[in-house]
């Protein structure tokens, strides 16, 4: 049993059941015990791998499209790159470096980091040291200078934690993690109907709803919406909102139990895209997409640049490259990258094409 297992049987057995939202939270982010304060999450070593990792290719195009959308923002230098969730900083460091061979000088672009794990902080750090730009770290978007900026969100909005209610013939119940017989984390429902969701499913369903990306992406869109600039975010999830749930824990690479050991695995969910498009229209912004990842890149010239990296590349690093690239891209399953992964953006109100998105 770890540490965090302990905490959460003293809150159960002195608060009661706690939800769901609150168990992602603790699991994810306690300071001492949580999965980002204890574990190396990302690359073949970690237990998920994510698209920055498979290619460089993934963060060139995302610099690309910054450097093309500050542009059709007209705002000035220097460029505020702002990324939630960045990781090692390896999407950011690409971005960078296509950035710079478009800006030209360095003091055209500065960084912003929004980061609440110390271990990660110090691995961006070095990650980024060599570029010699000023690059500063929050703990909030709320912290970010104010002011237009290009906003980068892959695979931030799965992680943010969510809520269960499951439909019962007393109405729509909130899943909620207790202790069993034994002790051990356990699912259970509130005993009563959360009296402000109205839809209308069978007994049985569930619907799974994260109220902190609807408040982080409202509160991104209206800074948008105010001071310019505009947000990418690129995650798995579905583009209408519907009943199911998608909670999943990933742990080495395989799919384990989400109560099993909090702390010492990745704990996501499916976004929906829908949730957060009508979050930001609410805030007076502007909503492009969803597309597919594929369709996204694609548009970008992901194959192109494929081309150009495999000019000067041996027969082992043209395979890897085309490895990546069909990886990246894959719609032939539901499951692919390129059609389970969206593309969505945000942008001030008059902005009516940006790269990436059909008008």
């Amino acid at each position: 049993m770890n540490e965090l297992m302990r905490e959460l049987q003293e809150i159960i057995t002195q608060e009661g059941p706690i939800s769901l939202e609150r168990y992602m939270s603790l699991a994810l982010s306690h300071p001492r015990y949580g999965y980002y304060a204890t574990r190396e999450p990302f690359g073949a070593a970690g237990d998920f791998v994510t698209a920055p990792e498979i290619s460089q290719m993934f963060g060139e195009l995302i610099g690309l499209w910054a450097a093309e959308v500050w542009r059709l923002c007209g705002a000035q230098e220097p460029i505020r790159m702002v990324e939630l969730g960045p990781g090692r900083g390896t999407l950011m460091a690409d971005a960078l470096r296509a950035l710079r061979s478009v800006r030209g000088r360095a003091n055209a672009i500065e960084v912003h980091l929004v980061e609440t794990s110390p271990r990660l902080t110090d691995i961006q750090r070095q990650t980024l040291g060599a570029f010699e730009l000023p690059v500063s770290w929050h703990a909030s978007i709320a912290e970010i200078p104010a002011g237009a900026a290009i906003f980068i969100a892959n695979e931030f909005f799965d992680a943010l934690p969510v809520q269960h209610f499951v439909r019962t013939e007393n109405g729509w119940c909130e899943r909620a993690v207790g202790l069993d017989g034994k002790r051990k984390l356990a699912f259970g429902l509130r005993p009563y109907a959360a009296e402000e969701i109205r839809l209308t499913a069978p007994e049985g369903s569930v619907l799974e709803l994260s109220a902190e990306a609807r408040h982080i992406m409202r509160a991104v869109a209206a800074r948008i919406a105010s001071e310019g600039g505009a947000l990418l975010a690129i995650d798995y999830g579905h583009t209408q909102t519907q009943c199911g749930e998608t909670l999943q824990a990933m742990r080495s690479n395989r799919f384990v139990d989400p109560l099993d050991a909090p702390g010492e695995c990745d704990l996501t969910a499916h976004v929906d895209f829908a949730a957060l498009a009508r979050a930001v229209e609410a805030a007076g912004a502007r909503v492009h997409g969803p597309v597919t990842q594929a369709a996204f890149l694609s548009a970008l010239g992901i194959a192109e640049r494929a081309r150009m990296l495999k000019r000067n590349a041996n027969p082992a690093q043209g395979e890897a490259i085309d490895v990546a690239l069909t990886r990246l891209t894959d719609c032939a399953t539901p499951t692919g990258m390129g059609q389970l992964f969206k593309a969505m953006a945000v942008t001030q109100t008059d902005m009516r094409a940006i790269p990436g998105f059909p008008r």
